[in-house]
C-alpha cells in the first residue's frame, strides 16, 4: 500500500501530519480485535457525542451520517446507556493517559489506527484496550444475559473501548 499522508488542522491539533501506511480496518496488531468500527461506536452513542465533533474532515464522511453527537456538550443521554461513563479530558491528562500525536485519547487513536495509522503508541494503548476487557467477566458474573439494564455504566465504559456487551 502506498503511503498516504493526512494533514490535521482542528481546534486540538494545528498542521498535525500523519501517515496512513495500512488499508483502513486492516492488518491489526494480533493481540487487538475490537468487537466494534469507530463508525458503529459513533452510531450506537459513545463518550455523550461530544467526541469528534470538529475534526470530521479527517475521517470518512458516513462514520457521522448517523452518529449521535452534540456540538455544545457532554451528553449522557446520547450514550447507548444513556449514562455518563467517561472522565474528563482533564483527568486523561492528569494521569498521563494521553499520547502527544493523539490529544482526544483513546477513541482518536483507535480512529486513526483503524483508518491505517500505525505509530509509537500502538502498543500502549493496545494493552489498554486488553485492560477493560476485565469489565465484561463482571457482567457475566452479576447480570442475567441479555439484561441490558443490568451494570449500564460498566456495559457504556466497554462500549467506549470498542467492546460489545450487548452479546453477553
Amino acid at each position: 500500500m502506498k503511503k498516504h499522508r493526512v494533514i490535521i488542522n482542528d481546534l486540538m491539533q494545528k498542521d498535525y501530519v500523519y501517515y496512513l501506511t495500512e488499508p483502513m480496518g486492516k492488518n491489526f496488531h494480533q493481540e487487538f480485535s475490537p468487537d466494534l468500527t469507530p463508525k458503529q461506536m459513533l452510531e450506537m452513542g459513545v463518550f455523550g457525542g461530544k467526541y469528534m465533533t470538529d475534526c470530521r474532515d479527517e475521517f470518512p464522511k458516513d462514520w457521522f451520517i448517523s452518529a449521535k453527537l452534540c456540538h455544545e456538550r457532554h451528553d449522557p443521554a446520547l450514550n447507548y446507556f444513556g449514562v455518563n461513563a467517561s472522565q474528563p479530558l482533564s483527568v486523561w491528562r492528569k494521569k498521563g493517559w494521553i499520547y502527544h500525536e493523539d490529544p482526544r485519547g483513546w477513541f482518536q487513536w483507535y480512529c486513526r489506527y483503524y483508518m491505517g495509522r500505525r505509530c509509537p503508541d500502538d502498543e500502549r494503548q493496545i494493552k489498554r484496550w486488553k485492560a477493560i476487557k476485565r469489565h465484561m467477566a463482571q457482567i457475566k458474573k452479576h447480570c442475567e444475559k441479555a439484561n441490558l439494564i443490568c451494570r449500564p455504566k460498566q456495559r457504556q465504559a466497554l462500549l467506549n473501548w470498542s467492546y460489545d456487551s450487548i452479546k453477553i
